[in-house]
This record gives C-alpha cells, structure tokens and sequence, in this order.
C-alpha cells in the first residue's frame, strides 16, 4: 500500500518507529489492557457481521484478539516496524502498512472498523479525513469503534511519543455524525496513574 507522506505522517511514522520495540514491550498484548477495554472490544466485536478492519494495529494483539472470537480480519499500520512484528507473531493473519488518510480498501466492503487510539494524533482540522475513510470502506450497516484520550476541550498534548489530543466525547461523536455514523453508545473511564479515556460505538447510517 502506497502512504500519504505529510510533515505530520513522517513526525508519526518516525517517532513510533524509533520506539516501536518499547512500545510493543508495553502494550503489544491484549494481558497488558484495562479488562475494561477487553470486555468493550470483545462485546463489540461479537456484533459484527462481515470483514473487520484494525486500523492502526500497531503489534497485532487487537487483530489477532478479534480473529479468535471468529471475525475475518487485517490490521493495518503506518508504522513497518509494528507490521512485521504482527506479522512475525500472527503469521496466519493480514497486515499492511498504510495511512489511514489514504486506505486501499474498496468501498462498502466492510462490517466493521476498530479504531484504537489510531486517532489520537490527528489534528481537529485533520480528522475527518480518516473517519471520512473509515465511512467509504464501511457498508451501510456497519460499525465502528473508536478509542481516544478524553478532556473537557479540544486540545493537544505532550504524549510519550509525538503530539496527540484529547476530545470531548461530545465533540468527537459529532465528528462522527457529520461524517455519516449514527452515534449508538459512548464510554469514558478514569483512574489513577493514566489520563481519562473515550470510546465510541457508532454506526454507518444506512444509504438509500
């Protein structure tokens, strides 16, 4: 797969590249998740019918925890670091590396997308190109869901890696909504020791 390259991509691209080892180390297995997140990724993933998408895979763990609960998935990343572990660990499955700005994947061919925290580092101005992506592969039908830092605005912030930001759960599910998804449930989890955290499950609102 052809990638988009921008300022913003290259930034992203390289900084998890140069810490991809350190980064796997610490979140390449579903064990080193909230059983929170587990049990929402897991209940979400037993409503999809047809070809799911892990777009922004990272390691794999989330492609492989969804492939064996029976769904036909691929992951894809931007990162080729991330993609040839999964494909090391996870041999019988497909990845690729990609952006999701740009997917080479055909339109209306999906039943669902997980997006994991592969937002969190798009701008406001720039996020409803992906999302805008994430509607034209999905079919009517079809849904999503999305992971992100929360916050009481819109803001950037100095994550570990490069710049992210959080959203309002509000303020993001509009995103969605302008781009096509009818919003169908919203999460948020707080605790010590991490930053606030949003989930979105929303739907391709069917076409007539």
């Amino acid at each position: 797969m052809e990638n988009a390259s921008t300022p913003v991509v290259d930034t992203v691209r390289e900084s998890y590249s140069a810490r991809s080892q350190e980064y796997a180390d610490l979140f390449g297995s579903v064990a080193s998740a909230h059983p929170l997140d587990r049990a929402l990724i897991g209940s979400w993933a037993d409503t999809v019918s047809g070809p799911v998408l892990d777009a922004g895979c990272g390691p794999g763990q989330w492609t492989d925890f969804m492939a064996g609960r029976g769904l036909a998935v691929s992951g894809i990343d931007l990162v080729p670091e991330f993609v040839e572990r999964a494909r090391k660990h996870y041999p019988d499955l497909s990845f690729g590396v990609g952006t999701l700005d740009a997917l080479d994947i055909a339109a209306e061919s999906l039943g669902g997308v997980l997006s994991w925290y592969s937002l969190i580092h798009h701008s406001p101005k720039d996020i409803q190109t992906p999302i805008a992506e994430f509607a034209r592969i999905l079919r009517s039908g079809g849904t999503l869901l999305v992971g992100f830092f929360e916050g009481p605005t819109v803001d950037a912030f100095d994550h570990a890696v490069t710049t992210a930001y959080r959203w309002p759960v509000a303020a993001l599910a509009q995103e969605l909504i302008d781009a096509g998804f009818e919003v169908i449930e919203t999460h948020t989890r707080t605790g010590s020791g991490y930053r606030p955290l949003g989930a979105i499950t929303a739907v391709r609102r069917r076409t007539r």
